[in-house]
């Protein structure tokens, strides 16, 4: 539960929510954090880790091609949480959808833990472990198979199986992006959680918000705390969970 002193917040929070219709989530790896994944830039985050690269040179178009079998050395151990579940952020924004108070999730995760909860209409920003694609046939492969592969994983027809994510050096899908703004453009509630707001383009996205109130709930400071309406620096699980949605 969050802590005393933030229960003014969550009553606003609330309120916000009932008189909200058109709620969009913008959200980030703190997200995933009460699942058990571990995000970037967090004292004990990926980037703080000591590998034989940096990690994120490993997580960069030019290092999987230049060292594939060494960017999936790195993606199996440490990007492919396969046995992770949602957590209490997850499931509210699931029971939010259902009830007809939420119009998307707009994530920069690649877990599937949205969809896993139960979210439908999921923007995600940089892709997903669950689809895998041969670089030269196309043919698709499932998270479970590219985890028990060894070395560079192949296709049949020889090909070499490439995640559906985006790397650094790699554009965002147009086709996310263009859904993405406009469900934040036509938003009646932003709601951001569980993000640092410093991967860009994908932080960049919320300036297409115009509604008049702004919610930001994130453990860490932010860019844009000075922009929210409401602003909660707590665990979003914590947040979120508490929330009672009709």
């Amino acid at each position: 539960m969050a802590e005393a002193p933030f229960a003014p917040q969550l009553e606003r929070l609330q309120q916000l929510v009932d008189q909200s219709n058109r709620i969009v989530f913008f959200g980030g790896a703190g997200v995933s954090t009460e699942s058990g994944i571990p995000d970037f830039r967090s004292q004990d985050g990926l980037y703080r880790q000591q590998w034989q690269y940096p990690p994120e040179e490993i997580v960069s178009h030019s290092f999987f091609t230049a060292r594939t079998e060494a960017f999936y050395d790195f993606y199996r151990a440490k990007m492919l949480c396969l046995e992770a579940k949602p957590n209490a952020a997850h499931l509210a924004l699931a029971r939010l959808e259902a009830a007809g108070k939420l119009r998307s999730v707009v994530t920069q995760n690649i877990d599937g833990l949205h969809q896993a909860a139960g979210s439908r209409r999921v923007w995600e920003l940089h892709g997903s472990v669950l689809r895998n694609y041969c670089m030269d046939c196309g043919k698709g492969y499932s998270a479970e198979y590219i985890k028990g592969s060894q070395g560079v994983p192949r296709c049949g027809c020889g090909g070499i199986i490439k995640p559906d994510v985006v790397l650094y050096q790699e554009g965002l899908e147009d086709r996310v992006i263009r859904g993405a703004v406009e469900d934040i453009a036509g938003a009646d509630l932003l709601i951001i959680g569980g993000t640092s707001l410093g991967v860009y383009p994908a932080a960049g996205l919320i300036d297409y918000y115009r509604g008049d109130e702004l919610v930001l709930i994130n453990r860490s400071p932010t860019p844009r705390d000075r922009q929210a309406t409401l602003l909660l620096p707590a665990a979003i699980g914590e947040v979120l969970g508490q929330l009672k949605i009709n």
